[in-house]
């Protein structure tokens, strides 16, 4: 494998840039793919939010502040919700409950299949023993400046 410098220039680099580049490169790649279906990052993660509840659904609510947070969406959920509602992949009832209808489910496992190509991309060549060092790592740099390394 060719790395960009030897081990001390390594240790010298900018976690900075490098989680950037890394977040940049992985995002969209996971994008990619997900347009592929016809479904952007928060679209996905709604249906993901939908797909095992029971038949009472998940308020919409719920879903919004569970999923507030990834990737800083923030008060952009809405109107992906909303599409997904233009779109009949999900329903909303008059209590605001949501639910997954079949052709969403049908997408779902669909994008959900290209997802895993997506991560064995991602995961190639790298054994899970490294991965889960990184990802230690990265947790503890993150406390380390008082953010939040908990992620669901």
């Amino acid at each position: 494998m060719d790395y960009s410098h030897d081990d001390a220039g390594l240790a010298q680099q900018p976690i900075g840039y490098w989680s950037w580049a890394a977040h940049k490169a992985t995002v969209t790649h996971i994008r990619g793919a997900l347009a592929e279906h016809g479904l952007t990052q928060p679209r996905w993660w709604v249906l993901n939010q939908l797909i095992d509840a029971d038949e009472q659904g998940r308020a919409r609510t719920e879903v919004v502040a569970t999923l507030r947070g990834y990737l800083d969406i923030g008060d952009g959920l809405a109107p992906e919700i909303d599409t997904l509602l233009d779109q009949a992949l999900i329903t909303e009832d008059d209590d605001g409950r949501l639910r997954i209808t079949d052709e969403g489910r049908a997408l779902r496992t669909r994008a959900a299949a290209r997802t895993r190509r997506v991560s064995a991309e991602i995961h190639r060549d790298i054994p899970d023993e490294e991965y889960v060092r990184a990802l230690k790592v990265l947790q503890r740099m993150i406390r380390n400046v008082g953010g939040d390394a908990w992620h669901q």
